[in-house]
């Protein structure tokens, strides 16, 4: 501790009043009636390591008519409920290492500053429903045993709960994230709701053992995660990155004006996944998934080398890429090909050397003229000379014979 600690037994932490050498908690009644008659709105409030039952934290809460201002709660210790709702923080609040015995509920609490629950334990439920934090709300390493609530919360700086595990079921819904919200490594062990969230979140090497319902204007990353039940993803205006996920239960990603990546994924149950508008699937590339889906997708750069199960997939309504038009000239005979246009993968371009389509006009005099939009000045011309050919297909081609 890095405190003076109370002298009333060596067990107390609570941080010493002077000149008394004792904690809030264990202060004769005349002399707390004379501290807690100094405490004054939006000034500091240090009670770290003290103990606070729900009779000495309501009494401290009317004597700073709830409005506190920097908060220090470091290591305090919550035996009872801790009913810290409608309070306004007028300051940073600091809560690590906190202990709480039952509910913990800032239900509608307004926090002008960051708050910080590093290393925070909640016997029971916790719930932030319907608060506002202006600044950044930190829960990493925190334990929440039965449910949380964040639920029509805002998070203007975002929050990061990093290596937390909750327990009970988990609600975000309906919540506002100013910026992304890490949960990296993050463990939950029921079910995790994340209805109308608004904003990015990000789940990396999370391990989610309940099953996972979102529906979110932003962007998801499950990278890496490891769901033991189903998955239903709702996504408008961002993304969703699966690259690595393990999934053992179903999966359902619908996608609007949003992209996917599912590199690596290994879905074990039926998925499926759809799109609407500008929705797009980057990579399918050594996914393994025995049933999957896929319903309007564009897949013009969507990779699938290393598709482990291919007869499983099924395509309806998709977009592929299209092959160069116009000419090639290549170091084989015959060096000038024209051939038509088709629908290929987007894997072909890479096989085939193929750059930016090049297209032929044919002149009334019969001239032929090239017009190449490439970015590479390298290649300005717009013909591959590496010698690969293009499949070939019925069409005009135009050359002469040699000269004998």
């Amino acid at each position: 501790m890095d405190w003076v600690t109370c002298s009333h037994a060596a067990a107390c932490t609570g941080i010493a009043r002077p000149p008394y050498g004792l904690c809030l908690f264990h202060l004769p009644p005349d002399r707390l009636d004379a501290e807690l008659a100094a405490l004054a709105p939006a000034r500091l409030l240090d009670l770290r390591g003290t103990r606070l039952d729900p009779d000495l934290l309501a009494r401290v809460l009317a004597a700073v008519r709830h409005r506190p201002g920097r908060t220090r709660l470091d290591h305090a210790r919550f035996p009872g409920e801790a009913r810290l709702a409608e309070v306004e923080f007028a300051g940073d609040v600091s809560l690590n290492g906190a202990r709480f015995d039952r509910l913990a509920s800032f239900y509608g609490s307004r926090f002008l500053g960051n708050v910080s629950l590093v290393g925070a334990g909640f016997g029971r439920e916790l719930s932030f429903h319907g608060a506002r934090v202006l600044g950044h709300l930190c829960l990493d390493a925190a334990g929440v045993a039965r449910d949380a609530l964040f639920s029509e919360a805002v998070f203007a700086r975002g929050l990061s709960a990093e290596r937390a595990h909750f327990d009970g079921h988990t609600s975000f819904d309906g919540a506002v994230l100013g910026e992304t919200a890490s949960l990296r490594g993050a463990r939950f062990g029921h079910t995790l709701s994340l209805r109308k969230l608004r904003g990015g979140a990000c789940f990396e090497r999370a391990r989610l053992l309940g099953p996972v319902y979102a529906s979110v204007t932003g962007r998801l990353s499950f990278a890496h995660a490891q769901a033991g039940a189903g998955v239903d993803l709702a996504v408008r205006g961002g993304g969703v990155d699966l690259r690595h996920a393990v999934v053992d239960g179903p999966v359902r990603v619908r996608l609007t004006d949003s992209r996917a990546d599912l590199e690596g994924a290994v879905l074990r149950g039926r998925a499926a996944l759809s799109g609407r508008g500008l929705a797009g699937l980057d990579s399918l590339r050594r996914v393994v998934a025995p049933e999957l889906s896929l319903t309007g997708l564009d897949l013009s750069t969507c990779r699938f080398a290393g598709l482990a199960h291919p007869g499983g997939l099924r395509v309806r309504e998709c977009s592929f890429p299209l092959t160069p038009r116009g000419v090639r000239l290549s170091l084989g005979w015959p060096p000038l090909r024209w051939f038509t246009r088709r629908r290929h993968l987007a894997d072909e371009y890479g096989w085939r050397g193929w750059s930016k389509p090049v297209e032929v006009v044919v002149t009334t005099e019969g001239q032929a003229s090239l017009r190449a939009s490439i970015d590479d000045r390298d290649a300005a011309s717009g013909v591959a000379l590496d010698g690969t050919q293009p499949p070939r297909k019925a069409g005009r081609r135009w050359w002469r014979s040699p000269a004998p």
